[in-house]
């Protein structure tokens, strides 16, 4: 049976946690989707052993990962470009020369071109985000393979600005910056308290971006492991957007004040409905990040990859990730290489208990394409089945900036 999407999101989700682990709580973005097809790629090259541990490492069959790569590449989502691609030493034979042959044709092959026309490449396929492939050729290199992801889309309705005080008195960024962003009233946001069985109850903020992309902020009690975070913000946004239930803590369950995480209020309005009424907002800072990731630890599976490929040669792998998160949008973009060597009722007044999220201390994000209507907005119908719930990108934010008004 073939993997499909949803059914490639837990292994990835581990994928992901084993990656943004070895990062730890330094600012960082890092896309593991561009990491897990390269590897899913690269992997076809094994046998035995090696070909069981690759298995393990990408969560499912290394066979079904590589075909679900090139059905991603075939019908690339709209608003997240995707490419691949293999370059070579000519006279290539051997085991190099069978996995070359095995490449299924969405993947760019052929002779090797130069440090520039690698970062040209990297340029083109990035939107202009990317400006240096992350791999350096070196005089041994035989083969050099790649993915790129990226992407660049406004939000359907633009954040408000506010004053960074709006973070709450315990947030170490309030003194930090002067502006944060704070979400408009209308559709296009979303904002909750969820419960969640691994890091507690977490304040979500989910911010839906043209063509079928959402984002998602996901900030848990200081103290809480970076990884632990990721891992829960994975879950939580691919059940956003794939439009699987979230379990949410009802603000009345919560206690009236300041805390880290929110701000609950209460007072009395009139109201249309029955229920107990409640309002949410959120406020988070603008952020930007740029990340050099070494892929070598051998939990993230390029070593047995390399092996596989030209056993005993040298080999590297790297990804280059960038991410910006403003006022008016998203954009996030990721190079990853691997060099081998050789109805109306009358009004009534009710208690109506208000929260302000506060994403006021290190937070996970996730980026998720979505597919279908409803799913992500404007252009969303066009989207390919195939993306539907995919994580892209993922960040964990720990250096705040300034909300610009502009």
């Amino acid at each position: 049976m073939a993997l499909t999407a949803t059914g490639v999101i837990a292994p990835l989700a581990r994928y992901a946690r084993r990656l943004h682990a070895l990062a730890g709580g330094r600012h960082h973005v890092a896309s593991p989707l561009g990491a897990w097809l390269l590897l899913a790629l690269c992997a076809q090259a094994s046998q035995g052993q090696s070909r069981e541990s690759l298995n393990v490492t990408l969560g499912t069959d290394s066979g079904e990962a590589a075909e679900l790569a090139a059905a991603l590449l075939r019908a690339p989502h709209p608003a997240v470009p995707a490419a691949a691609a293999v370059w070579h030493r000519p006279a290539t034979s051997g085991t190099l020369a069978r996995w070359l042959a095995s490449l299924p044709p969405e993947v760019q092959a052929g002779p090797f071109t130069t440090q520039a026309g690698l970062d040209e490449w990297a340029r083109r396929h990035t939107l202009g985000l990317i400006g240096e492939f992350p791999v350096r050729l070196e005089p041994r290199t035989s083969v050099l393979a790649a993915t790129v992801l990226a992407t660049r889309v406004s939000w359907e309705r633009p954040f408000d600005v506010a004053p960074a005080a709006a973070l709450g008195r315990s947030s170490p960024w309030a003194a930090l910056v002067s502006q944060v962003l704070r979400t408009p009233e209308g559709p296009g946001h979303e904002q909750f308290v969820a419960v969640t069985d691994s890091v507690g109850d977490v304040a979500v903020h989910t911010a839906v971006a043209s063509g079928g992309v959402r984002v998602t902020s996901v900030a848990a009690a200081p103290g809480v492991p970076p990884a632990d975070v990721i891992g829960a913000a994975y879950d939580l946004a691919t059940a956003l957007a794939t439009g699987r239930a979230v379990p949410r803590r009802s603000l009345f369950d919560l206690p009236l004040g300041e805390g880290p995480l929110w701000s609950i209020s209460e007072r009395t309005l009139p109201l249309r409905g029955g229920g107990r009424p409640e309002r949410c907002t959120a406020v988070l800072p603008a952020w930007t990040a740029r990340s050099m990731h070494d892929l070598s630890d051998p939990s993230l599976g390029f070593a047995t990859a390399a092996e596989a490929l030209a056993p005993g040669e040298p080999w590297q792998a790297r990804q280059a990730a960038m991410a910006a998160y403003s006022r008016t949008g998203f954009e996030a973009a990721a190079v990853t290489g691997m060099a081998v060597a050789a109805a109306m009722v009358q009004p009534r007044r009710a208690l109506v208990r208000t929260a302000e999220l506060r994403f006021g201390h290190p937070y996970a994000v996730v980026a998720v394409t979505a597919a279908g209507p409803g799913h992500g907005g404007q252009g969303a119908a066009s989207v390919p089945d195939l993306w539907h719930g995919l994580p892209v990108f993922s960040a964990w934010v720990a250096e705040p900036e300034d909300a610009a008004a502009a």
